[in-house]
């Protein structure tokens, strides 16, 4: 069994959570709260719970599975900050913000599931 702590990956999506939950949340309207607002909250855990879950499973497909989830999810958040922004909830500059943290997660994970699914 993997400690996902340790993963670097999942350490910038616990992060990223945090920064979701602290930052752009507190900008989206209460209208949004059961629609736009659950579904970023979702997308966003799902990535650090996903990659957690997948470090528990006993063998290399099946974490690489739980990743490609994960990364799923990040391309999730992905767009919904992009939404968030052209609905102007957040200016120009949190997005940059979050956008480039999102992507370097992204990053990370394809670089994570290319070296465990690596022949």
């Amino acid at each position: 069994m993997r400690d996902f702590k340790k993963y670097e990956v999942w350490q910038l999506a616990h992060e990223n959570v945090l920064f979701v939950y602290k930052t752009i949340l507190p900008k989206i309207p209460p209208s949004e709260k059961y629609d736009l607002t659950s579904r970023i909250k979702r997308a966003a855990y799902s990535i650090p719970l996903n990659i957690a879950e997948g470090a528990g499973r006993n063998t290399d497909k099946d974490f690489a599975s739980f990743l490609d989830n994960a990364l799923g999810s990040a391309q999730e958040v992905e767009y919904a900050l992009l939404l968030i922004k052209e609905l102007e909830f957040i200016d120009e500059d949190v997005y940059t913000l979050s956008n480039g943290k999102i992507n370097i997660i992204k990053s990370k994970l394809i670089n994570l599931i290319k070296s465990i699914r690596k022949p």
